[in-house]
């Protein structure tokens, strides 16, 4: 199976070295200075927990030309990127395309291609590039799947991951999947913005963790008002105890270590546009559907100088 992933990013990066570990024959399309790094240096990676650097020959290209076919695309751009590039995936004749990361617009992006098979995936990984290497977090874990109504791509899924690592869970909506991650997303965005970037500055300070949560279940309650279904399902009981324990839990430890950085800030600030862009289309979805979000709104306010 022939695989190019289209971006070079932190989790285009992991994505590609996992394939090519497993010994799939994958490609890679970078550009500029770090596409020429990778080139001569192979693609240099530094796992937070590990003490060693991983460095992978991984094929580069610099382009999506029309004449090349692959049996898979996972574009791994930021979602303000994603329109530039739809025009480069119309010509080529790859059938099959996976959009990896934050979307809230995933019926619209699949219905701008119709001769291809569209799928979604969220990966379980972050951090940040520096000069010749990246620094990074991988699970090793993501969901992936097609938006509700279309063709199941359960075995073909099956196929592009078959012999590697990844814990992959199978979503047949990921369009509710994805909204869900955004309300989640971007509470977390509003608190790296509210301290420049530095999460350290919210450790013990529990009311305001409690709002971030607070906004979130707004976010939660109007994505399942507007008859979307609430993913992963774990989340179904977003109002109840259980999930407030669990959330507070996490934001804690996001404020308290080194994973807050790594995990949340280093995207955050590094990805202004996209999470204005990603805040301003949800909130429009929230609009449409007669939702009220006081909280969210409250907490938007406090980062305008990052928000546009």
């Amino acid at each position: 199976m022939k695989i190019l992933v289209f971006g070079a990013g932190v989790l285009g990066c992991n994505l590609a070295r996992n394939f090519f570990r497993a010994g799939k024959d994958v490609m890679l399309l970078a550009r500029g200075a770090w596409g020429e790094s990778i080139r001569k240096n192979g693609l240099r990676i530094k796992d937070k927990f590990s003490p060693r650097m991983s460095v992978s020959r991984i094929p580069v290209v610099t382009e999506l030309k029309a004449e090349d076919k692959y049996d898979v695309i996972f574009v791994v751009l930021r979602y303000t990127q994603l329109d530039a590039i739809l025009d480069a995936l119309r010509m080529n004749p790859t059938k099959n395309i996976v959009f990896v990361g934050n979307d809230v617009h995933a019926s619209a992006l699949s219905a701008s291609l119709p001769e291809k098979n569209v799928m979604f995936a969220f990966a379980s990984s972050a951090g940040h590039r520096e000069r010749e290497y990246v620094a990074s977090v991988d699970l090793k874990k993501i969901t992936i799947g097609q938006i509700a109504g279309a063709p199941s791509n359960e075995t073909l899924i099956g196929q592009i991951f078959d012999g590697t690592k990844y814990k992959v869970a199978y979503e047949p909506n990921m369009e509710d999947y994805l909204l869900c991650h955004a309300a989640f997303v971007l509470p977390v965005a509003f608190a790296c913005y509210k301290v420049d970037g530095d999460l350290k500055k919210l450790k013990g300070n529990t009311a305001y963790l409690n709002r971030l949560i607070d906004a979130n279940i707004e976010g939660c309650r109007a994505i399942k008002n507007a008859g979307h279904e609430i993913l992963p399902r774990d989340d179904a009981e977003f109002e109840g105890a259980a999930y407030r324990k669990t959330c507070l839990h996490f934001f804690k430890l996001m404020s308290a270590t080194s994973l807050g950085k790594i995990c949340a800030s280093d995207h955050a600030m590094n990805a202004t546009d996209e999470m204005s862009a990603l805040n301003r289309n949800l909130k429009a979805f929230f609009d449409e559907h007669g939702a009220k979000y006081p909280v969210w709104q409250e907490l938007e306010q406090e980062t305008a100088k990052y928000l546009k």
